[in-house]
């Protein structure tokens, strides 16, 4: 019996998944529903999903970038250092800003051009990146930003909505467009599937990863900087370990680790998967450290299973011919 294709696709896994874990939730606590921990849902990982966003585009090219969460350190320890040594806040942000592009470019050139593998350049990246960062502030905490800095992490701007949320949303909209509607994001699955045959046919290999890797450190201190509003203070180890639940969202939201497939779809249900289960893990007083052993489970299940899945469906094919 051959099952209809809705029910064979990895969406509709994720979909079922989140309908269960949030009628668990909805047990467990009669407050779930509220508008307030719905925003709180989202506000309390809003940086990870942002930075996951940028993160499906370099996955789905075939690359990784492991030292997105040192770079979001990096962008607001730059901020906090410039704005305590005298500089104007809007050019301090506009600095780190640009300290964030560079080392999205940095990584970018030496993969694209260099020809070096993204997994060791990037993991260079994660370490020296939060070295910078560490050198910048050293063991101290950098806070007294002005209150409109604050403001942008922390008040409600459209409703109970944060200026936080709605740059997500913004921006899933625009990769979405990106990935499913423009030239680009045919040339990104393209890479992915084959980088060799994609540069015979004459696409521009070494642009379009640059660029895609300069839009990922960019994103990534954009999401610092929010990330320090939302604290209202930096210090060097600001992010750490973030690189492993951004992974996790996208590789859960069934975007091959191998590149050239996978959906914006699939990546939004993996999104409010992940932050419905911390959610009710939270509600029900499951420790951090828990947590984050059941993200790192489900980071292992996403390569896992799919893999397992196309096994099972190549040798049943086989079967019936």
């Amino acid at each position: 019996m051959t099952l209809p294709p809705i029910l064979r696709r990895w969406e509709t896994l994720l979909l079922v998944l989140l309908v269960a874990i949030g009628a668990v939730n909805i047990a467990w606590s009669p407050f779930y529903l509220g508008v307030g921990n719905i925003v709180n849902l989202f506000q309390l990982s809003i940086e990870k999903i942002i930075v996951a966003l940028t993160m499906t585009l370099i996955i789905v090219n075939g690359e990784i970038d492991l030292s997105v969460a040192s770079v979001m350190g990096l962008s607001a320890c730059v901020a906090a250092y410039l704005f305590h040594a005298g500089i104007a806040l809007p050019w301090a942000l506009l600095a780190s800003l640009a300290a964030g592009a560079a080392a999205g470019a940095f990584n970018g050139f030496w993969v694209a051009y260099v020809g070096l593998p993204s997994l060791a350049v990037t993991l260079a990246g994660l370490i020296g990146y939060r070295g910078i960062a560490r050198i910048l502030v050293e063991d101290r905490a950098y806070g007294g930003f002005p209150d409109w800095f604050n403001a942008l992490g922390q008040q409600p701007w459209i409703g109970p909505v944060t200026v936080s949320i709605v740059v997500f949303l913004v921006m899933f909209a625009g990769v979405a467009v990106v990935l499913h509607g423009s030239a680009l994001g045919r040339l990104v699955y393209v890479m992915g599937n084959n980088v060799q045959a994609a540069r015979y046919s004459g696409v521009r290999v070494k642009r379009v990863k640059l660029l895609l890797f300069t839009a990922s450190g960019t994103v990534a201190a954009l999401a610092g900087l929010l990330y320090a509003a939302r604290l209202g203070s930096v210090r060097g180890d600001m992010a750490v370990g973030f690189e492993l639940d951004i992974i996790t969202i996208v590789l859960l939201g069934g975007v091959s680790i191998f590149g050239g497939s996978g959906n914006l779809v699939g990546v939004g249900l993996s999104i409010l998967l992940i932050l419905n289960l911390r959610n009710g893990m939270g509600l029900a007083n499951i420790t951090g450290n828990t947590q984050t052993s059941v993200i790192g489970a489900l980071l292992v299940l996403s390569v896992l299973v799919p893999n397992m899945a196309q096994t099972l469906h190549t040798k049943w094919k086989g079967r019936e011919t």
